[in-house]
C-alpha cells in the first residue's frame, strides 16, 4: 500500500516554518493529535491510578490503552510493556536488576555499532559484578555485523547479548534473528534496543527473538518517553529495588513512581495516527504492520534519491553502506568539517545536524573519532522537496 504523504505533512504543525527536517534520528516532529492527546489527558479530572473515581479510572485506562497500543505496534504482550523515563533510563535500571545475578566468570556481548545507550550500562554492570565484556566488531568498509562475529564470542557463560535494531549512525539493521538464535542457542539472554529500528520498518518482538526490546516514542511521531517490551513471564523473574508499598505486580513494579499519563497518552494517539494511514480496515496491528511497510517503502525511495545525488558531489564520502538500513545516512567531507555543513544547510532552511549522536565506539571504530559527520535521517513526513532543498543546500555549500 501507499500512503499520502501530504496528508501526514499536514499533522504536523512544526513543518509551517518551512524547514526541511532531516533531523528525524535524533527524535520526529511532533503532530497535532499527538499534543491535543497530551492536552486533553492534562485537563481531564486525574489521579493516581485505581477504579472508584472517575479522576482513578482515567489514568488507568490512559495506562491500560497505551501498554495495548505499544503492543500492537511491536507484536508484544501489553501486560509486558513497562514504561520509563527513556530508552536510556529502562537499559540502566535493567541492566542493575540483570547483573544482580551475575559474577566473576560471567559474560556479557555488546556490539561497536550499536548507540551508547546499549553499550555503557552493560559494560558498566559488568565491571560493578566483575563480569567479562566481549566486543563484537562491525565492517568499517560495509557497516554489517555479521552474525558469525557475534557467534564467535559467544560461550556458555554468556549471560546476555546487547545489540541494535538498526544503527542510529550508519542505519545498519543487522540480522537481530540470527544473532538472537545464536545467543539463545548459549543460554543467553537477548536485549535489543529498537529506538532507530521501531521509527522505520514493521517490528514483530517474536520473530526478531529479543528477551527484552526498548523503543522510544519521541522517534516515531510521539513524546518523550521510553518502553520496553518482554514477556510477562520473563519479567516476573526479575525483582528491582522499588519502594516498599509500590505494586509488586508485573510490569508495574518496574515503574518507578507515577507515571506520566499525559505522555502515555500520546504514544497511544502517535501509534494511532501511523494506524490510520492504512485506512480503516482490520485491527490496529495489522494496520500498523502495513503503515510502516509503506513508510519504509516511501523513505528507501527517497534515500535512494539522496545516496544518487550525493554520490555526484566532489570529495563527499557516504558512510552508509550496508545492504539492509534505515533511511539514514552519514556523510564526511574531505578536508571540511561535517559540522560546517550542519551550519551551511541551517542557513538554507535545511535540519541535518553533525556528531557522532552517542554512536560513539561505531564513530571511533569508522575512523571518525569523536567527530562523526552529517547525518541524513529521513522521517515518513519528508518529501521530495525536502530532498531537492537538501541536495541544493550541499552543492551550494561544497562550490562555495
Amino acid at each position: 500500500m501507499s500512503f499520502d504523504v501530504a496528508a501526514l505533512r499536514a499533522h504536523f504543525p512544526a513543518l509551517t516554518d518551512g524547514a526541511a527536517h532531516f533531523d528525524g534520528p535524533g527524535g520526529s516532529q511532533t503532530p497535532d493529535v499527538v499534543a491535543q492527546a497530551v492536552a486533553a489527558t492534562m485537563t481531564q479530572p486525574m489521579a493516581i491510578r485505581g477504579s472508584v473515581t472517575q479522576a482513578e479510572r482515567n489514568a488507568d485506562a490512559v495506562v491500560v490503552e497505551a501498554r495495548q497500543a505499544v503492543a500492537d505496534l511491536t507484536g508484544g504482550h501489553p501486560g509486558g510493556v513497562v514504561f520509563g523515563r527513556s530508552a536510556t533510563a529502562l537499559t540502566y535500571e535493567f541492566a542493575r536488576a540483570l547483573s544482580a545475578g551475575w559474577g566473576a566468570g560471567d559474560e556479557v556481548v555488546v556490539t561497536r555499532l550499536d548507540h551508547d545507550a546499549n553499550i555503557r550500562p552493560w559494560v558498566q554492570a559488568a565491571e560493578a559484578c566483575g563480569a567479562t565484556v566481549r566486543w563484537a566488531d562491525f565492517d568499517p568498509a560495509t557497516g554489517e555485523l555479521d552474525p558469525a562475529t557475534v557467534g564467535a564470542l559467544l560461550s556458555d557463560r554468556t549471560r546476555l547479548v546487547a545489540l541494535t535494531g538498526a544503527s542510529n549512525l550508519l542505519g545498519t539493521r543487522p540480522d537481530v534473528a540470527a544473532i538472537t538464535a545464536l545467543a539463545h542457542d548459549a543460554g543467553a539472554l537477548t536485549w535489543v534496543d529498537g529506538v532507530h529500528l521501531t521509527a522505520h520498518a514493521p517490528v514483530d518482538v517474536t520473530a526478531l527473538g529479543a528477551d527484552f526490546f526498548v523503543c522510544s516514542p519521541y522517534k516515531f511521531l510521539g513524546p518523550h518517553v521510553g518502553c520496553l517490551v518482554a514477556a510477562p513471564e520473563l519479567l516476573e523473574t526479575l525483582h528491582p529495588e522499588k519502594l516498599l508499598p509500590s505494586s509488586n505486580a508485573v510490569p508495574e513494579r518496574f515503574e518507578l513512581g507515577t507515571l506520566p499519563y499525559e505522555l502515555l497518552a500520546g504514544t497511544t494517539a502517535a501509534i494511532d495516527l501511523i494506524a490510520a494511514q492504512a485506512g480503516a480496515e482490520g485491527d490496529r496491528r495489522s494496520r500498523l504492520v502495513a503503515a510502516m511497510a509503506a513508510f519504509e517503502q516511501h523513505e528507501d525511495r527517497l534515500r535512494e534519491r539522496v545516496e544518487d545525488g550525493v554520490r555526484d558531489l566532489p570529495g563527499v564520502t557516504l558512510w552508509s553502506r550496508a545492504a539492509l538500513r534505515t533511511p539514514t545516512l552519514l556523510l564526511t567531507f574531505d578536508g571540511r568539517d561535517a559540522a560546517e555543513a550542519h551550519r551551511a544547510l541551517a542557513e538554507r532552511g535545511v535540519n541535518a545536524p553533525a556528531g557522532s549522536f552517542y554512536a560513539i565506539e561505531a564513530s571511533r571504530h569508522l575512523g571518525l573519532g569523536d567527530a562523526g559527520g552529517l547525518r541524513v535521517g529521513l522521517a515518513p513526513y519528508t518529501d521530495d522537496a525536502d530532498v531537492d532543498r537538501l541536495l541544493a543546500g550541499l552543492r551550494e555549500w561544497l562550490a562555495a
